[in-house]
């Protein structure tokens, strides 16, 4: 099938359109005419050659709402005219332990990508979704709940996913203090999550004017990360603290703030290492974890959860045509809270 896309087909250019052929539908495919495409922060990151190897061309994009066209024989569970969606992954090995055991995102041969990444089979290498369609396992689409708007769900595939995930997995819940650093993509989902999810919710932003959107979205209280009291005045007072920066930051204050057996979660990817303070550590038993998106099931769960609560990413829908503008801005941080593609400008 011919798929319209814009793709970066050289190191430092920028994306062009372009047409290429996806795959035949299998008997466990679903087909989708992608209707919306969040930009994340990673697809420039990876685009621009930031993270390693980069297979020309390439088209970005992991956060994919859209209409099922066409399904395969053996596909139960997606029928054509249904929206659905397509987040960071679509394929894993499906029998190392953390596939079995449902959590394939952590999968010990490597997830594959939903771009920039061999495909299992060797027929080549994945391409995402600033294009007009893309073909998926079955076992890597999840339902998008009706009512949801799908521009401002799209960015869930991704942000919202990245967020939720740890915010389940720590006990964000009543009674939990949740912190959440930075208010950006990813920071205003924590925000909109952990607010639904009944915890206590403050944001630590080095932006003072981003303080009206913070409490708008449902945090209980804005910080200003500039202003050095805040870090004595709140002290051992959190249980959990998210950090979406993927700026360098010094991790040893923010540490502080934790109190007994608090964590501190990493989902911001800075490209420089952090250092610690040993003391930091110690001192109320800390933790310092990591988690990257959530498996399918999460995803599922995810989408089901922010349809009852209606939540959805605040969004800037752009053409097709705007997208390397829309670049620069992301690395300027000049967008409120993401951008997202209307396919139908491809």
């Amino acid at each position: 099938m011919e798929t319209r896309a814009y793709a970066v087909m050289a190191p430092t250019e920028g994306l062009k359109p372009w047409s290429f052929e996806r795959r035949s539908v299998g008997s466990d495919d679903v087909q989708i005419a992608i209707e919306f495409s969040g930009v994340c922060h990673s697809d420039i990151h990876t685009a621009r050659g930031e993270w390693g190897d980069l297979h020309f061309p390439c088209v970005p994009g992991h956060e994919i709402v859209g209409l099922v066209t066409h399904v395969g024989d053996s596909v139960t569970k997606f029928a054509v005219g249904q929206r659905v969606g397509v987040g960071v992954y679509v394929d894993s090995c499906r029998t190392c332990e953390n596939c079995v055991a449902g959590m394939s995102n952590y999968c010990l041969e490597g997830m594959t990508g939903t771009y920039n990444a061999p495909e299992r089979d060797g027929s080549g290498v994945t391409q995402g979704g600033y294009a007009s369609s893309i073909v998926v396992d079955q076992g890597y689409v999840v339902s998008v709940p009706d009512g949801l708007d799908p521009a401002g769900t799209a960015p869930l595939l991704c942000a919202g996913i990245t967020l939720y995930s740890p915010l389940k997995h720590w006990g964000a819940g009543p009674g939990v203090k949740v912190g959440i650093i930075g208010l950006g993509g990813l920071g205003h989902m924590g925000v909109k999550f952990a607010k639904a999810l009944g915890a206590h919710v403050t944001v630590l932003s080095h932006t003072a004017g981003k303080k009206e959107d913070a409490l708008a979205m449902g945090a209980d209280e804005f910080l200003v990360t500039s202003d050095e009291s805040v870090f004595v005045d709140h002290a051992k007072t959190f249980d959990l603290l998210i950090n979406t920066v993927s700026a360098p930051i010094d991790l040893n204050l923010y540490l502080e703030l934790l109190g007994l057996d608090g964590t501190l979660v990493m989902v911001g990817l800075s490209p420089d290492p952090y250092p610690i303070k040993a003391f930091s550590m110690l001192a109320q038993r800390r933790r310092i974890a990591g988690s990257m998106i959530g498996p399918v099931s999460e995803l599922q769960e995810m989408l089901d959860f922010a349809g009852q609560h209606n939540i959805l990413s605040d969004v800037e829908v752009i053409e097709a045509s705007y997208l390397n503008e829309a670049w620069d801005r992301v690395v300027a941080s000049d967008v409120r809270y993401r951008f997202v593609i209307d396919a139908s400008t491809i």
